[in-house]
């Protein structure tokens, strides 16, 4: 089973480990689009409008020289890197080994300058948003979804989307994904929310790791979540080579 996740806006804001070493990281195949990304965004950095072009507010400026030392600034796991309620819920400081071992082995967190991470990849923090045209390769999406479909797709096993929309258009997982939904119910009333979603989002990647079940499709997914205390319902069978979808349904 792979999990997929978004980077998280909020990160933290220095290393204390070793400079960047892409021949280290996992996903060895996707090194030179991250070399072609690094460099395009190091430029930018130096060119004055850089702010506008990656979307950033004044206060945001810091992030641009931020950018430009990727190269010798120092590391830390994509576990510590990335803050925010996704990862707050999630909760990997707090994982006993055996849940650490298989979020190691499970997770996938995308990101607009390095593609795919595991948890264990050591970067330094950075500002990039998969939704940014980043001269001179234009959309990220566009520009990773060959080299992620290359390497993500040949791994087996189900995989559990729980992607924003912008980070999903970098790879559509396809047939053997469960595209994860949160809905709110209330008054008899069910809609989709954003906040909470993150929240319910971490606490489902949460429950799968704490798990030792392997579900092997998506109904398997459905009955494992519902056994570890979510409200699920699986949505109908897809049009082939669409994503299934799982409503995880929470109340006010």
């Amino acid at each position: 089973m792979l999990i997929l996740l978004p980077p998280s806006e909020g990160k933290a804001s220095r290393g204390d480990g070793p400079v960047l070493d892409l021949d280290t990281l996992g996903f060895p195949e996707l090194t030179s689009p991250r070399e072609k990304v690094l460099d395009a965004l190091i430029t930018l950095c130096h060119a004055p409008d850089a702010q506008a072009v990656l979307g950033l507010s004044e206060g945001q400026r810091d992030e641009i020289d931020r950018n430009r030392d990727l190269r010798t600034a120092s590391t830390l796991t994509a576990a510590d890197l990335y803050t925010g309620v996704l990862y707050d819920n999630l909760g990997l400081p707090t994982l006993v080994p055996d849940a650490r071992r298989r979020a190691d082995e499970r997770v996938i967190v995308f990101s607009g300058l390095w593609g795919a991470l595991r948890l264990t990849d050591r970067v330094p923090p950075y500002r990039l948003s998969m939704a940014r045209a980043l001269p001179p390769m234009g959309g990220l999406a566009a520009f990773w979804r060959p080299s992620l479909a290359a390497v993500l797709g040949p791994l087996p096993g189900l995989i559990v989307d729980m992607r924003s929309s912008t980070y999903a258009q970098a790879w559509p997982a396809g047939g053997r994904a469960v595209a994860v939904r949160v809905l709110k119910e209330a008054a008899g009333r069910r809609t989709v929310v954003s906040h909470m979603a993150k929240a319910t989002r971490g606490a489902v990647a949460r429950s799968l790791v704490e798990s030792s079940d392997e579900p092997g499709g998506p109904q398997e997914l459905a009955e494992v979540l519902r056994g570890l205390g979510h409200h699920t319902e699986l949505g109908p069978a897809p049009r082939s080579g669409k994503p299934w979808t799982l409503d995880i349904v929470i109340s006010s």
